[in-house]
């Protein structure tokens, strides 16, 4: 199988390209690179793929020195007519599609970034998608979709019409988007809605990463909410397994589906939405305690307010990808955060 996966400069991307590499699939790993948060550790990424960051160039296909059956492009989702060449070129069979605009406190700040690369560049994916047809389209949507709802866990059947940041807005937008060009071109679209995902080689702008760095610095950390929130942390290597079994299986349509009772989950159309999480949430506190007893070091601690854009609590129901795809992520916290912490003192010498 050929697969394009975009933002394999990033978090998610990064660690789902090595393990489909790790299994024998083709790989064209695809993203700006752009400067949201430190570049280096971006470049890192691709070079511990086997990616020679000095002979990455705008829209060149450069490959990989470690594995033979992975090139990069360097490459915006908002450039249609570059995303056309590539399609056209590589007859991609399964899509996958990470990058975007990360962070819903960015977007209080940035929201023309959110337009541009996750409504413009999703649009570029999926007018690719229908002009070269492939087998099955997937696409990271997030938890934040689920924004006022307060009945727990989250559950793709629920309704999503109430966003509290542009940046579930976006995301909730993708997914319209798909079920449109799952209708008029019988194109399989799933999405992804991930929680709070962490993990080694993890993003800067994360609960883990900052609280990590300011404590071994000696600096106070930021508890929103007063540390009362709960979030489904789930581990990477969780994330990227479910990832996997759902692209290998297309969505299908649901024959019971019916426009009296819509279904906002399934479709009638190829057409699915899946939630990845833990399914056991954690109180924020016990996450820092869990950091703590890591690095043998007691947080100081800014006691804040619920910021604009946050949800106080979130919680996965996953029995729709424990029924269709046989698997429910289950790394425990401490597991997951000790990872972390090994790789960030290793990484960073400290």
């Amino acid at each position: 199988m050929k697969f394009l996966i975009t933002g394999t400069a990033g978090f998610i991307g990064f660690h789902l390209a090595k393990k489909i590499l790790d299994r024998g699939d083709e790989v064209i790993g695809l993203d700006n690179i752009n400067d949201y948060y430190d570049v280096n550790l971006k470049y890192s990424r691709l070079e511990n793929t086997g990616i020679d960051r000095e002979a990455i160039e705008w829209h060149k296909k450069v490959s990989s020195s470690k594995y033979p059956n992975y090139s990069f492009v360097r490459m915006n989702l908002e450039d249609k007519e570059q995303m056309m060449e590539l399609f056209e070129n590589e007859k991609f069979d399964v899509v996958i599609n990470l990058a975007a605009q990360a962070g819903v406190r960015y977007s209080l700040t940035n929201p023309d970034a959110y337009i541009d690369a996750n409504i413009i560049g999703f649009l570029n994916i999926l007018e690719a998608c229908r002009k070269y047809p492939v087998k099955h389209l997937v696409y990271a949507s997030s938890s934040s979709v689920y924004g006022a709802n307060t009945k727990m866990p989250f559950s793709i059947h629920h309704n999503v019409d109430h966003p509290v940041s542009l940046y579930a807005t976006s995301k909730k937008s993708n997914e319209l988007m798909a079920h449109t060009y799952s209708h008029l071109f019988n194109i399989p679209t799933t999405g992804l809605r991930f929680f709070t995902v962490y993990g080694p080689w993890g993003r800067p702008d994360m609960a883990l990463f900052l609280f990590t760095e300011a404590i071994l610095k000696d600096e106070a950390i930021n508890v929103f909410n007063e540390g009362k929130m709960k979030r489904d942390f789930t581990f990477i290597e969780d994330i990227v397994e479910g990832v996997m079994r759902v692209a290998d299986r297309p969505a299908a349509r649901n024959q019971d589906w019916t426009g009296d009772e819509p279904d906002p989950g399934t479709s009638y159309a190829p057409y699915r939405v899946y939630n990845i999480g833990n399914s056991n949430p954690v109180l924020l506190m016990d996450f820092i305690k869990a950091i703590e007893v890591k690095l043998g070091k007691e947080a100081k601690k800014n006691l804040l307010p619920l910021q604009p854009g946050d949800v106080p609590a979130s919680h996965a129901d996953v029995e729709d990808l424990v029924r269709d795809c046989d698997y429910k992520p289950n790394t425990p916290i401490q597991k997951g955060i000790d990872a972390f912490i090994e790789w960030y003192r290793e990484y960073y010498n400290k």
